[in-house]
C-alpha cells in the first residue's frame, strides 16, 4: 500500500513514535499478566491500554495507512472484553496482543522506509490474529470479539493523541521539509573532536575561576596594609576586576554546561531503551521453558554513549538468556525449595565517575562447581590435572571458556558452547572486566565493569597529607567532622555511629600507604563512602572543593591496579589520580600499615610521573614525585627514600647529573638508582649504568610492568652489598 509522497516524512516520525508507544503497551502487557494486582491497579492498567492501541489506529488513520488502522482496530476487539473484568490478562490473550504489535511494527516500518507498496494484504495476518485470540466466554466479557464491545467510541481514526498528525498531514509541502532527512550527517571523529574542544573550554574555566582567587588573594594582601592612599585606588580596581571575573566566569561555566548538555543529547540514550525490551524476551523465553520470571531493572534512567550501548546489548541478552535457561529452576523445583515459583531477575546500572557497573542477578539455583569441572574436563575445556589445582573462584571462571556448555544436547537456547565467552570478549573488547559470584541455592551475579569517557563527572577533591585524591561525587553519601561522642575506638578498627549504623573508619591516609593507621581526630572531616551497597566513613585531613572534571582512563599496564579508576586534570595542569570507591570499602584494605618504602620518582613527563607512581603504588610503596633534578635534590635534602626513580633526558639537570650530585654527599651516595629513558639501544644503556645506575630500563619495558620488579631486585642487590 504506498504512501502518499507529501506525508511520507510524518509516516518516517510516526514509525519512531509508534515504537515509543509499542514499548509503553509492551511494558503494560507484561504488567498485566503478572499476579498480585488490586482491582484498582488492573482498571489503571486496561484504560492505558486501550489508550495506547487506541492512539496507534487513530494516528494510522490520519496518514492513511489503513493496514496499520486495521490490525490496531483487531487488538481493541481483543482487549474489549477485559476492559470490564477486574482479573489479571491471560497469557493467551497477551501472546496475541504482543504478535499483534510485532506485525504493527514491522508493517509500520516498511512504510517509513518507503516499501509499503511491496507489503502483502494483512487480511491472512488479521484472520489469524482472531482465530488466534480466546472465545469472549473464555474470559467472562459482555461483548463478542470483533466488535467494540466496551473499547471506546469510534472517532473516525481521530483521538485526541493523533491531532498533532492530523493537523501536520494538512500542512502537505510545508511538512515535508520538516521531515527527518532534513537532518546534518556527521561522523562520530566529528563529535568526538567536537567533546574534546568542550573539554578544554572547561579546562579554560577551571583556570579562569583560579585566577580570580589569586586576584582575591591579591586584594586581601593589600588590604592588610591598612587604608593606605597608595594602594586605595590599586585595591578599587582589582575588587572590581575580581567581580567581573567572576560573573565572566559564571557566563562561561553555563555555556560549558549548554554545551556539554547538547553533545550528551546527541551522542547519549537512556539504558531503559535497551533494557526495556529485554522484559518482552525475559516473559517469551520463560514461557517457552516452562519457567516463570520477571525481571527489575534499577538505574535504568541513567544516559551513555549509544555506542557503548550498542555493542552491550548483546553481552546482556547472553546474560539473562543464560539466567533464565541455567540460572533459574523450574517452578515446582522452587516451590519444594522454599522459594517463590517466579524467579527473580535484576538489572542494575550504576555509573560512578568514569567507570559503569553493570549487573545481573538471579535467585536461581547457583553455580554447581563441580559439575562446571567435570563438563569442563570432558568436553576437553581444560585437562583434568589443571582443574585440581584450581579453586572455586577459578573454577567458576572457566564457564567463560569457549565451547563450555552444562547443556548435553543442542536447544534453541544453549547447547552448543557460545554465549559467555562471547559475553567475555565484548566487555573486553571495551577495556571492561566481568566477574561472576554464586552461592549454591541462593543465585548468580554477574558484575562487568567498564570505562566511559562521555563528558565531565562532579569530582570532590580531598587531600590525604599532601596528596590530593579526586572521589567521584556519586559515591560520597555525606560529609561531617569527627567527634569523640560519635566514634567507637577499639583496639585496631574505629567506627563512627551513622544513622543508627556503626560504619568503619578508613583512613585514606592509611589505606593509600603514606602514613600508620591512627584514630581519627577530633575535628577531623569524615566523608561517608559508600559502593556496591557497602559504606565505610572516610577520614581525610581536608577537602578541597568539589571540581567538574573529564575522567580518563589510566594507561592498560596500569588498568587493573586496583586502587585508582582514571585520573584528571586540574586548573594548573596538575595529576589528580581518582579514587575508586569499591576499593575503599573492600574490607582487606583496612588493615593496619606499618614501616613502608618509600620511593621518589623524577620525571619532567606529567603522564610519566603518574604511570610510575601508580605501578609502584601497587607494589606497596609510598612514592613522592619530582619534576626535575633541581626539586629531586630538594626533596633529598628533606626526606629520606629507600629507591630513585629518574627519567635519564631531562633539561636542565639529566639523570646522568643527577646521579653525580647524589653519589657525592654521603648521605645519599649509596641510594639505589633506576634510570628510565626512550632509548632503548645498547649505547644508551651503557651509558646509564656507567654513570652510576643500578638498573636501566626503557618505557616500553615500563609499560610492559618491568618497573617494579626491577625496583625490588635493585634494593636486594644493594641491601646485599650494604
Amino acid at each position: 500500500m504506498p504512501v502518499d509522497p507529501m506525508l511520507q516524512g510524518l509516516v518516517t516520525g510516526f514509525a519512531v513514535e509508534a515504537q515509543e508507544v509499542i514499548q509503553k503497551v509492551t511494558m503494560d502487557l507484561l504488567e498485566l499478566e503478572r499476579e498480585g494486582l488490586d482491582s484498582g491497579a488492573l482498571a489503571k492498567l486496561y484504560v492505558r491500554l486501550g489508550r495506547h492501541l487506541h492512539t496507534l489506529k487513530g494516528s494510522a488513520s490520519s496518514l492513511g495507512l489503513q493496514d496499520l488502522g486495521d490490525i490496531a482496530h483487531k487488538l481493541e476487539d481483543a482487549l474489549a472484553p477485559l476492559k470490564a473484568t477486574t482479573q489479571k490478562m491471560p497469557r493467551s490473550v497477551v501472546d496475541v496482543l504482543l504478535h499483534g504489535l510485532d506485525l504493527f511494527m514491522l508493517r509500520a516500518q516498511a512504510h517509513a522506509d518507503g516499501r509499503g507498496d511491496s507489503l502483502p494484504d494483512p487480511a491472512a495476518a488479521l484472520a489469524q490474529l482472531v482465530a488466534d485470540g480466546p472465545a469472549p466466554e473464555s474470559v467472562g466479557a459482555q461483548a463478542a470479539p470483533g466488535s467494540n464491545g466496551a473499547a471506546e467510541p469510534e472517532t473516525n481514526g481521530a483521538s485526541e493523541d493523533s491531532g498533532a498528525l492530523e493537523l501536520s498531514a494538512q500542512l502537505g509541502t510545508d511538512a515535508q521539509a520538516e521531515s527527518a532527512d532534513a537532518g546534518w550527517r556527521v561522523s562520530v571523529r566529528q563529535v568526538t573532536a567536537l567533546m574534546r574542544e568542550v573539554e578544554r573550554l572547561r579546562e579554560v574555566r577551571l583556570r579562569v575561576e583560579e585566577r580570580g582567587r589569586e586576584l582575591d588573594r591579591v586584594v586581601t594582601v593589600l588590604a592588610k596594609q591598612g587604608l593606605l592612599a597608595e594602594t586605595a585606588e590599586a585595591r578599587t580596581l582589582l575588587s572590581g576586576t575580581s567581580r567581573s571575573l567572576r560573573t565572566d566566569g559564571e557566563e562561561t561555566s553555563d555555556i560549558v554546561d549548554a554545551l556539554e548538555e547538547g553533545l550528551k543529547a546527541i551522542t547519549t540514550r537512556p539504558v531503559r531503551t535497551i533494557l526495556d525490551p529485554l522484559q518482552r524476551m525475559v516473559r517469551d523465553l520463560s514461557r517457552q521453558l516452562g519457567k516463570e520470571a520477571r525481571l527489575s531493572v534499577v538505574g535504568s534512567e541513567l544516559s551513555l554513549d549509544r555506542r557503548l550501548l550498542e555493542k552491550l546489548q548483546g553481552a546482556l541478552v547472553h546474560l539473562l538468556r543464560n539466567a533464565v535457561d541455567h540460572g533459574l529452576e523450574m517452578p515446582s523445583e522452587r516451590e519444594k525449595a522454599g522459594k517463590h515459583h517466579e524467579g527473580a531477575l535484576t538489572m542494575r546500572v550504576e555509573q560512578q565517575g568514569n567507570l559503569l557497573f553493570l549487573e545481573c542477578a538471579d535467585d536461581g539455583a547457583g553455580i554447581d562447581v563441580t559439575r562446571v569441572r567435570k563438563v569442563a574436563e570432558s568436553r576437553g575445556v581444560i585437562a583434568s590435572d589443571e582443574a585440581e589445582r584450581l579453586n572455586e573462584n577459578q573454577l567458576r571462571d572457566l564457564i567463560f571458556r569457549p565451547g563450555f556448555s552444562t547443556r548435553s544436547d543442542v536447544t534453541d537456547t544453549s547447547g552448543r558452547g557460545v554465549g559467555l565467552d562471547a559475553v567475555r570478549a565484548s566487555v573486553e573488547g571495551l577495556q571492561g572486566r566481568i566477574e561472576v559470584n554464586s552461592t549454591p541455592g541462593q543465585g548468580t551475579r554477574f558484575v562487568m565493569t567498564l570505562p566511559v569517557d562521555l563528558g565531565s563527572s562532579p569530582v570532590l577533591v580531598v587531600r590525604a597529607l599532601e596528596q590530593l585524591v579526586g572521589l567521584p561525587m556519586l559515591a560520597v553519601e555525606a560529609t561531617q567532622l569527627a567527634r569523640a561522642d560519635s566514634l567507637r575506638l577499639g583496639k585496631r578498627k574505629a567506627h563512627l555511629e551513622y544513622q543508627g549504623q556503626l560504619l568503619p573508619v578508613v583512613d585514606l591516609g592509611a589505606r593509600l600507604g603514606l602514613r600508620a593507621l591512627a584514630p581519627p581526630a577530633e575535628g577531623q572531616p569524615l566523608l561517608i563512602v559508600q559502593s556496591g551497597g557497602k559504606r565505610v566513613a572516610l577520614g581525610v585531613d581536608a577537602v578541597v572543593g568539589d571540581r567538574d572534571l573529564v575522567i580518563r582512563p589510566l594507561p592498560s599496564e596500569v588498568r587493573d591496579v586496583p586502587a585508582w579508576q582514571g585520573a584528571a586534570t586540574l586548573s594548573r595542569g596538575e595529576l589528580l589520580l581518582i579514587c575508586r570507591p569499591d576499593w575503599l570499602v573492600t574490607e582487606s584494605g583496612q588493615t593496619q600499615v606499618t614501616a613502608q618504602r618509600r620511593a621518589l620518582v623524577v620525571d619532567d613527563s606529567l603522564t610519566a610521573r603518574a604511570l610510575h607512581r601508580a605501578m609502584l603504588e601497587a607494589g606497596g610503596f609510598s612514592v613522592h614525585l619530582a619534576a626535575s633534578g633541581a626539586r629531586a635534590l630538594d626533596r633529598l635534602a628533606t626526606d629520606t627514600y629507600d629507591v630513585v626513580i629518574c627519567d635519564l633526558d631531562m633539561e636542565e639537570m639529566d639523570g646522568t647529573q643527577l646521579i653525580a650530585r647524589l653519589r657525592e654527599k654521603r648521605e645519599t651516595a649509596s641510594l639505589p638508582v633506576i634510570l628510565v629513558s626512550a632509548h632503548d639501544s645498547a649505547a644508551a644503556r651503557e651509558r646509564g649504568l656507567a654513570a652510576g645506575a643500578d638498573g636501566y630500563l626503557s618505557k616500553r619495558e615500563c609499560a610492559a610492568g618491568r618497573l617494579l620488579a626491577e625496583v625490588l631486585d635493585v634494593m636486594s642487590r644493594r641491601g646485599a652489598r650494604a
